[in-house]
């Protein structure tokens, strides 16, 4: 039953987020067949239309790894989006499509040689408790969203 579990866990936290981007007030359009990295498709206030892909981290990933999204695939593309979630550390980054490539580290060896990937968080001693915790790393923290208002706003500088 634990890997039904596992295997399911993407598509629950798409439903999860797009659930909340409902609530938000987004017009969201779900694609029948992801072939594309597409999970959902949002219509802006101005007709215009971006593409979101998302990448969800559970609370079962090896601690330290919480907000790593590793062996992606992914070139430059228009009005296209990546919401990143880390299920425990309860957070969110959006980047666009640029910023992500701007951001991440490409492969340059081994068996996802040309893949990508983005590790926002890091590990650190709390000196409060003592406890080592995950934290987002100080310059993925500009990405950090508790909503969804950068998918709404049609006049985003960022827009690619």
């Amino acid at each position: 039953m634990r890997f039904r579990h596992l295997a399911g866990f993407g598509k629950r936290m798409e439903f999860y987020l797009i659930g909340r981007m409902l609530k938000e007030g987004l017009d969201c359009y779900i694609p029948l067949v992801d072939d594309d990295g597409i999970d959902v498709v949002v219509r802006r206030s101005d007709g215009s239309f971006i593409e979101v892909q998302i990448k969800a981290r559970s609370n079962d990933v090896k601690f330290g790894d919480a907000a790593l999204f590793a062996a992606m695939t992914h070139e430059l593309r228009d009005n296209y989006y990546f919401v990143f979630y880390s299920e425990r550390m309860d957070t969110m980054w959006i980047l666009s499509s640029q910023e992500y490539l701007d951001e991440c580290v490409t492969n340059k060896t081994g068996k996802n040689v040309g893949k990508r990937s983005i590790w926002f968080n890091g590990k650190r001693k709390n000196n409060e408790t003592g406890e080592t915790e995950e934290y987002t790393l100080p310059r993925f923290e500009k990405y950090i969203a508790k909503d969804f208002s950068r998918l709404k706003d049609e006049n985003d500088p960022k827009k690619r």
